[in-house]
């Protein structure tokens, strides 16, 4: 061999027996190499896939435009704000995206209504927080809250009014939960944004929400997308949960042992 049939060539393809395989995933993979760097095409896919989760994280979904489109079914919808005043103070503060704007709260606490004669409907509240990605919301929390309405009033449970909270965490469902007197809340939320998808939409259910429920104590639905559990079987999704959920009393690891113990 001489010595420059030694030398490794300049560009480098993706492994033919894995090249196939991508079609069925989002993920970096067998992306190939040039030189000692990635291809031109993969390195600008990156660039442009960089750019869309942070723009996923600092723009602002258009709630007005979502309450406009679930009022036209129906749909009674809340506007609200948790305790950060601005996105640059919501990414700093976790915490204040879990609580409520103090006049929201007092706010929401007179939407409440005397219980139902029905004590078999439990209330079940639908909350849309923006999260870490805007673009969650604007593509895929209409058509969730849409079927999930229908899919919740088939199993006869009583609706609260959507609320769609600005700069909200996970938990800021746990204070509209205690607002409202809810026995379930289902938070739907832009999930923090990959390179492979900043549209992904999260959904958080728990039973008896209050502040102060530890994360173990929810139960988890991800990756809501159209590259990856698409809304219409998201929506099927969830309300099998929350029937599980209203039928055990109990969300999160609770949920999975006293199924476990079920099916024993």
């Amino acid at each position: 061999m001489t010595k420059s049939d030694d030398k490794m060539p300049s560009i480098v393809p993706a492994p033919g027996d894995i090249h196939p395989l991508r079609r069925f995933t989002d993920a970096r993979v067998a992306l190939g190499r040039a030189g000692t760097s990635l291809p031109t095409r993969a390195h600008l896919d990156f660039l442009h896939d960089h750019a869309r989760a942070r723009d996923a994280v600092w723009a602002a979904p258009d709630l007005e435009g979502l309450r406009r489109r679930l009022e036209a079914v129906g749909m009674p919808v809340v506007r609200l704000r948790s305790a950060a005043p601005d996105r640059a103070t919501y990414l700093r503060r976790p915490d204040l995206g879990r609580r409520l704007d103090n006049k929201d709260a007092a706010r929401l606490r007179r939407l409440v209504v005397p219980d139902s004669v029905d004590r078999e409907r439990p209330r079940v509240g639908i909350v849309v927080a923006d999260g870490l990605s805007a673009m969650a919301i604007d593509v895929n929390a209409a058509p969730v809250v849409i079927g999930l309405e229908q899919a919740l009033r088939d199993q006869r449970l009583e609706l609260a009014p959507v609320a769609l909270v600005e700069q909200g965490r996970v938990a800021v469902g746990d204070a509209v939960g205690e607002a409202l007197g809810l026995a379930l809340v289902i938070v739907l939320i832009g999930e923090r944004p990959g390179l492979s998808a900043a549209d992904s939409l999260g959904c958080y259910v728990t039973w008896a929400p209050r502040p102060g429920t530890p994360d173990s104590a929810r139960s988890c639905i991800s990756n809501i997308r159209l590259g990856g559990l698409v809304p219409e079987q998201a929506v099927a999704c969830i309300a099998d949960l929350a029937r599980d959920i209203w039928r055990t009393r109990v969300s999160g690891i609770a949920l999975a042992a006293a199924i476990g113990q079920r099916l024993e």
